[in-house]
């Protein structure tokens, strides 16, 4: 009886040491998570980067988005849905990483819409689209342009607005800061600063409702 008395406070024992050390783990993950946040403030997000949704929002997604991705196409209508179930309260800052062939062309005419005020609608008709034009994991990027026409914009000034430096300079502050970040793969997403724990959407949905939840106390 005493050595099964024994056997059962050596369980119970076990288990406490368990659940402390996975509260420690969570804390501490928590702790990393938030100097991650602080330590690379600057590299999350600049002056140029596209956002939608008010400046004033508690919640900032940062997401890092290469546009010929499978993956980011299917996400990105779900964010918007988690956006529209919290109107006011979230914004969307997006940040390139056209790690797919082709698509830092693809990148450089979304930011030669941005010149004509038809950022958004180019960005979701290439994302609603995507079939059309990336093939083999490679965008085909003369397969662009009739498309960004029936988005309704000027293709002769979309070309020529493309090449202009500036352009290419926020190509390369986006991949310098997301090297900075770690981000090796898209969709890659920051919420208030910190990153995924685990890449999903329902890990996503999880961090946002947190923030969110942080922001009414």
């Amino acid at each position: 009886m005493k050595q099964k008395t024994l056997f059962v406070i050596a369980a119970l024992l076990l288990l406490l040491g368990f659940i402390v050390a996975a509260l420690l783990y969570n804390v501490e993950k928590e702790e990393q998570a938030g100097q991650f946040a602080a330590a690379n403030n600057a590299a999350l997000v600049r002056m140029h980067s596209p956002s939608l949704g008010p400046a004033e929002a508690s919640v900032v997604i940062v997401e890092f988005l290469d546009p010929a991705c499978e993956t980011c196409a299917a996400f990105y209508p779900l964010v918007k849905q988690i956006m529209a179930a919290n109107p006011g309260r979230i914004r969307l800052v997006l940040r390139y990483a056209p790690f797919h062939k082709g698509s830092d062309q693809v990148v450089a005419a979304l930011e030669a819409a941005r010149k004509q005020g038809k950022y958004w609608q180019a960005l979701e008709m290439l994302l609603a689209r995507q079939n059309d034009w990336v093939q083999n994991h490679a965008a085909q990027v003369a397969r662009i342009w009739p498309l960004l026409e029936a988005a309704g914009l000027d293709l002769q000034k979309l070309r020529s607005d493309m090449a202009a430096p500036e352009i290419a300079g926020v190509i390369e502050q986006d991949l310098l800061d997301a090297q900075t970040l770690k981000v090796t793969k898209t969709p890659e997403y920051f919420v208030n600063g910190k990153p995924l724990p685990r890449f999903g959407i329902e890990p996503l949905k999880q961090l946002i409702d947190e923030a969110l939840a942080a922001s009414r106390r």
